[in-house]
């Protein structure tokens, strides 16, 4: 059967905002094919970014992508699990070297070495880093204006600078799909080794002031709440893998589900139960393009190892949330419903600046109410926010409130639209297409899977936060690249 022939200019700009459609004139009957150029057949690569003729393109052979392990890609896949997982702090001979230091060391001298290695222009074709950067202004700026700026720089320097260079590795890290593939299963191996370390390092105790609850305790970083929410995450990743990767790729990552489910139950998190809800509706109602027999299976596996492993307690902690204004963080003053009226009163106190990054829980201990309220020599709890959004409010003010929702919120919408955006033969296109596709719908169930615990916990100056914002940069980067070389062989 011979193919239609077509002339003219096959366009396909990338657009961050806008569309990548791909436009095709159409040579009036007859016209012979321009001299000096192959007759523009659609190819694989081509057809893929034309939605018009998409749908008649037959399926291709797919393989699964590779991980890009060249020396830089190398060590921010280190870097990433060694971040994520924490798992060097298990082992107190590597611990004591900060191994996270040396490596980041290494990725600069390699950036020196081999610039052609990172995408610089990163920074500026797409919003997440410009956001990022934003907020580190915002950061720096809310120091000397807070209530306490010695305790605002050491936090800056000591700890937020280390999450910016990690945020900023990964921007010019990511330049086209495989890039990134590598930093998913970079992600997806933190999961794995903290469910490792969920299961057989760390041992369940009574939690404090309850009586029949049992949950994870003696963690090395995180708590039981934030490892929730950081699992969550990590959920949603590794059913990206699940789909996209080979076969002992898929193996791993439905092993791994089953293994997050554990992991959830032993937290013990009412928060994290709530993510998982919430998670796996919008997974079931937005990942159309599986059937729904596999979208059941991925939600079913998880809910399975949750039920088989839930500690004594775990449900009736958990019910606890339909009747919550029988909870402590209903009534109590230290309560989560108390600190979050107090955190929305030092935002409107400090709108614009607010009152200092990491300076939430000297607030409650110098300038609330309730510090206010006490005698002398009575003892102030310095409580923590337990709400990322009020977290970021407080301590940055409002401009600084905008920017990080916008990470969470215009990631969300801005991986809806590209989603719309691409065309629909991606799905059944090459290993490539089928992950941006993929990665489209994934990334904003990630989002959601972060910013639902993420209510309850004091996470907004998270790894977690960054990693996400550079996927999704990510993302628009390695859709443009896929389109450009597309363009190039046609």
């Amino acid at each position: 059967m011979l193919r239609r022939r077509y002339t003219g200019r096959v366009s396909a700009p990338f657009l961050q905002g806008g569309g990548a459609r791909a436009r095709i004139r159409r040579a009036p009957r007859g016209t012979p094919p321009r001299a000096g150029k192959e007759p523009p057949v659609l190819r694989a690569a081509t057809t893929a970014s034309l939605p018009s003729h998409a749908e008649t393109r037959p399926p291709l052979a797919r393989t699964s992508l590779r991980l890009a392990l060249d020396p830089y890609r190398a060590l921010l896949f280190l870097i990433t699990v060694l971040t994520i997982s924490r798992i060097h702090q298990h082992f107190p001979a590597i611990a004591r070297l900060r191994p996270v230091l040396p490596l980041f060391l290494l990725a600069l001298m390699v950036i020196v070495l081999g610039p052609r290695s990172v995408a610089l222009s990163n920074l500026f074709r797409t919003w997440p880093p410009k956001v990022i950067a934003g907020l580190a202004i915002l950061a720096c700026l809310s120091a000397p204006f807070g209530i306490s700026f010695g305790a605002s720089a050491q936090f800056l320097v000591s700890n937020y600078s280390s999450i910016l260079l990690y945020a900023f590795l990964l921007f010019i890290g990511i330049r086209r799909a495989r890039d990134l593939y590598t930093f998913v299963w970079a992600f997806v191996v933190s999961i794995a080794a903290l469910v490792w370390l969920s299961i057989s390092v760390f041992r369940l105790s009574l939690a404090p002031g309850a009586t029949a609850v049992q949950r994870l305790s003696e963690l090395y970083s995180y708590d039981s709440n934030d490892l929730g929410c950081v699992l969550l995450v990590g959920l949603v990743f590794t059913v990206l893998t699940l789909l996209t990767s080979g076969r002992k790729g898929r193996v791993a990552s439905a092993a791994l589900l089953v293994g997050i489910g554990i992991s959830l139950a032993r937290t013990g998190s009412r928060g994290a139960f709530l993510g998982l809800i919430g998670t796996g509706c919008v997974l079931l109602l937005t990942l159309k393009q599986v059937s729904v027999a596999k979208r059941l299976g991925f939600v079913a596996v998880t809910v399975a190892g949750l039920v088989v492993a839930a500690p004594p307690g775990y449900w009736g902690a958990i019910g606890t949330v339909l009747h919550p204004s029988g909870d402590y963080n209903w009534q109590s003053q230290e309560g989560r419903r108390e600190i979050w009226f107090r955190g929305l009163g030092y935002m409107l106190d400090h709108p614009l600046v607010g009152i200092g990054i990491n300076n939430f829980e000297r607030a409650e201990g110098t300038i609330s109410d309730k510090a206010r309220r006490s005698f002398a020599g009575d003892p102030i709890r310095w409580t923590a926010p337990h709400n990322s959004f009020v977290q970021v409010g407080a301590e940055l003010g409002f401009p600084g409130l905008i920017l990080w929702s916008s990470l969470i919120i215009g990631g969300i919408v801005g991986m809806v639209r590209m989603r719309r955006r691409l065309p629909r033969a991606w799905l059944q296109g090459d290993a490539e297409e089928r992950f941006l596709y993929l990665a489209t719908i994934h990334l904003p169930l990630a989002l959601v899977g972060f910013a639902i615990p993420a209510f309850f916990l004091s996470f907004a100056y998270s790894d977690i936060v960054s990693i996400l914002a550079a996927f999704v940069a990510g993302v628009y980067v390695s859709v443009g690249d896929k389109i450009r070389r597309a363009r190039l062989q046609s």
